[in-house]
């Protein structure tokens, strides 16, 4: 693997595309540190500190929201937008229509997403910042509006350094964002660790154990991140002039998890609301019994976080992959499925298919998003943000990263990473 890298700086365009990619991460950590002018971070820190929901998108945004950042929102609202605009293909006959129209209906979906983002931005910031009312220095209307703008220019920013990577750079640059905040926080919580070692809060062999977990939980993401199902798919001979096209077997590849981390994403978000709300009523017995009863780590909650996983992993893979369209796809060019008749008994056949391996990938993505309360209770080491679902995100967007950077080695008849 190192070979490869140092091979791949080899590679003069490929040498600037790392470079400028790790040009913008580097401006996105040091954005991550410009606090928001009339914010007292102490005070929203102690906000942060006090739910694991807080924690898990600090740990997202590179710990911006506990520093109360122009970067605290992070990347989330253009995450909400996309999936909101993904969802309304759906429902909407003329988002529908754009979609298939290729790359200029992408663009055009792209357009929509990054106006909704501002508007999110604007509305989630401007809620943040009346629910913390006093981590201001000056609460008031114009004070309220200045930081709400403030906030949503940095993710405007972000959206704009996302795109300019996955255009002038190498991999996914939303996703490269969050993975930089993830990354960024390993050093802190290996110091937190240390420190509970030190003080003995916890034990090697806690320490021992919450390695062995680390670890299997790794295999079984890369193990699921590279799952497939894949459906034999044969194509007929066709007699063009003096040539014969087709008669090849093929395979249809339906992956475990299609709908990667963004159903973990869309829940914990979706969790987050009735959590906000909350704060803003501590002490009242509505409080009381949220946290007694509905709070993070209760079971209630462990068991509704589950639930609204596995219902928005099927309706992301509904979404982001039609049945019909593959079906539609496969007879235009003279394919078929042996064994069964092209058109609705393929879809039919590719949707029964799709949804069992869903039903895995689902699955997978509940225990992964809810190990921490596991971790817990095994190791008995406090304040572990950095659980399945960092490693998945981390997991996941390494792996594809890798396969680009592959991929631009072997068009020059480069060995890459994989051998």
């Amino acid at each position: 693997m190192l070979q490869g890298l140092k091979t791949a700086f080899k590679v003069s365009d490929l040498r600037t595309k790392l470079l400028y990619t790790l040009g913008m991460l580097f401006i996105f950590r040091l954005g991550a540190h410009i606090p928001v002018p009339g914010v007292v971070p102490e005070r929203f820190a102690e906000l942060v500190s006090s739910g694991a929901i807080f924690g898990f998108f600090d740990i997202i945004s590179g710990g911006a929201l506990k520093n109360f950042s122009v970067f605290a929102m992070g990347i989330m609202p253009y995450i909400n937008a996309s999936i909101i605009l993904n969802l309304l293909t759906v429902v909407i006959p003329h988002l529908e229509k754009l979609k298939k129209e290729g790359e200029e209906g992408r663009k055009k979906i792209s357009q929509y997403t990054r106006y909704l983002t501002v508007v999110l931005a604007f509305i989630q910031g401007l809620g943040m910042v009346v629910g913390v009312g006093g981590a201001l220095q000056y609460p008031g209307m114009l004070s309220y509006a200045i930081v709400a703008l403030t906030i949503t220019a940095g993710t405007t920013f972000l959206m704009w350094m996302g795109e300019q990577i996955t255009e002038k750079g190498i991999g996914n640059g939303i996703s490269l964002l969050i993975f930089a905040g993830i990354v960024s926080r390993i050093p802190q919580g290996v110091g937190s660790v240390g420190q509970y070692l030190n003080a003995g809060t916890i034990t090697i062999f806690s320490l021992i154990l919450l390695v062995i977990i680390a670890a299997l939980v790794i295999a079984a993401v890369v193990a699921v991140q590279e799952g497939q199902r894949r459906i034999p798919v044969r194509y007929a001979k066709r007699v063009v002039g003096r040539r014969v096209y087709g008669g090849q077997t093929t395979h249809l590849p339906l992956k475990v998890n299609q709908a990667g981390v963004m159903p973990i994403i869309f829940a914990s978000a979706l969790l987050m609301f009735p959590e906000t709300i909350i704060q803003m009523f501590q002490g009242s017995a509505a409080a009381n019994f949220y946290g007694t009863y509905l709070g993070w780590g209760t079971a209630a909650h462990t068991v509704i976080f589950a639930l609204l996983i596995i219902g928005f992993t099927y309706f992301y893979t509904a979404v982001v992959m039609n049945p019909n369209d593959v079906a539609d796809n496969i007879k235009k060019y003279g394919g078929f499925i042996p064994g069964l008749r092209p058109g609705r008994p393929t879809a039919e056949y590719i949707s029964r298919i799709m949804s069992r391996v869903t039903l895995s990938g689902a699955i997978f993505l509940a225990l992964i998003a809810i190990l921490p309360n596991f971790v817990l209770l095994t190791t008995k080491i406090p304040n572990i943000y950095f659980g399945g679902t960092s490693l998945l995100i981390v997991v996941g967007v390494a792996l594809d990263t890798m396969k680009q950077i592959e991929s631009h080695l072997l068009m020059r008849s480069y060995q890459g990473f994989i051998r």
